[in-house]
């Protein structure tokens, strides 16, 4: 989110000398992107934090391909997802392509005794159930049901809940992930069209500064394998931060639907976007006002597109059967629209509860092994009348 933030202690100058009230020199760290060219970070930390002390070993925790080559539209039950303790065990990706993976996961242990580090993928981690603290080298993010956390590449970060009864949505992405472009001004600041706006950003507060030394246990995804390595000092040590790339926080609550006389398309939904999907939320809002409008969407070819919709609250008034933990898969290639009986209930009503996360990618998604655990086998019938 290209938006200045700094916290704690920064020098005047950058890549000059900085040191603690006892004289010590602080370690400045570039947390950057694309080279020297993207957006970035410069961190400040007590200690170096290039202390490997020890390389533990490694996991393949590359998904199991079930369908490589989906066409069937697919209806799968999300809270059948069994809860496990730690976040990191928790995680099954269900869909997944070159560009995107598509997680989901029921951590149930308040807290963990590492450290955790993606260094393929920014990821969008969607809370639907529970409550808790996202910690990092960049502060804290207070998080709740309907917030999306991004989090940059290469961010050391660890969970906290509140309770053990948690679901989340996971979008690990090998692009990176940004507000529309369409939303922001030749200098990046989100327009007055646009459906939310930089208030509705949370950024990290109270920031963690650990002057310890001793053994950190810490887990770095790379290519699909999981090293854990030790570390000889506290990776939240850092005394101040400043620039453009770091974590944060989005209700989609604060998001604000826009409507029209007639049905709007799907991008008048979109919150993220990187160069292979998008991310929209379907929020409550007014139906369309046209005396004769049919609120309904009409049928539609995926053709550029796989298509698949996580159902968080309410009624969506396209679908039949759905409830809530739900996720829709309708692949490219394959006409989909309302159920039957679904336009026709749509017509004369004034506003809807909805409330879901839609994820458009641009290649194709295969099915996993997970994914076929919770499939109810029979959604690609559902359009019979």
């Amino acid at each position: 989110m290209p938006i200045y933030h700094s916290l704690g202690k920064i020098p005047h100058k950058r890549h000059t000398v900085f040191k603690s009230p006892k004289g010590k020199h602080y370690y400045e760290q570039l947390f950057g992107t694309e080279g020297f060219s993207g957006m970035s970070a410069l961190l400040y930390h007590t200690h170096r934090p290039t202390q490997i002390k020890k390389i533990v070993g490694q996991k393949d925790v590359s998904p199991k391909i079930a369908e490589p080559h989906n066409l069937r539209p697919l209806r799968l039950d999300g809270f059948k997802v069994k809860p496990v303790a730690d976040h990191l065990a928790a995680r099954k990706t269900i869909l997944l392509n070159n560009d995107v993976a598509v997680v989901l996961a029921a951590p149930s242990a308040k807290q963990v005794d590492y450290f955790y580090k993606n260094t393929d993928c920014d990821e969008i981690l969607f809370v639907h159930k529970g409550s808790g603290k996202f910690r990092s080298t960049f502060g804290t993010l207070d998080f709740g049901y309907g917030d999306y956390i991004v989090v940059p590449r290469g961010i050391i970060y660890t969970l906290e809940f509140d309770t053990k009864d948690n679901r989340l949505l996971i979008v690990e992405s090998h692009h990176p992930v940004y507000t529309p472009h369409r939303y922001r001004n030749e200098f990046g600041q989100l327009l007055e069209s646009s459906p939310f706006c930089e208030r509705d950003i949370r950024r990290p507060h109270s920031l963690e500064t650990h002057d310890k030394k001793g053994e950190f246990r810490m887990m770095i995804k790379k290519q699909g394998i999981m090293h854990e390595m030790i570390y000889a000092t506290h990776p939240f040590d850092v005394v101040g931060w400043d620039g453009y790339n770091y974590p944060y926080a989005f209700n989609i609550q604060d998001f604000e639907p826009l409507t029209g006389r007639v049905h709007q398309p799907p991008p008048v939904h979109q919150t993220f976007e990187t160069k292979a999907m998008v991310v929209c939320s379907f929020c409550p809002r007014l139906y369309d006002y046209h005396p004769q409008a049919i609120p309904a969407p009409y049928n539609h070819s995926n053709i550029d597109s796989d298509e698949l919709l996580y159902y968080v609250a309410g009624e969506f008034m396209s679908r039949n059967d759905i409830k809530e933990g739900d996720l829709t898969l309708h692949p490219a290639g394959i006409v989909h629209g309302p159920q039957p009986g679904a336009m026709e209930r749509s017509i004369g009503k004034k506003d809807t509860n909805e409330l879901a996360v839609m994820i458009d990618t641009f290649k194709p998604l295969m099915v996993t092994e997970e994914a076929m655990k919770i499939d109810d086998g029979k959604y690609w019938k559902s359009w019979l009348e």
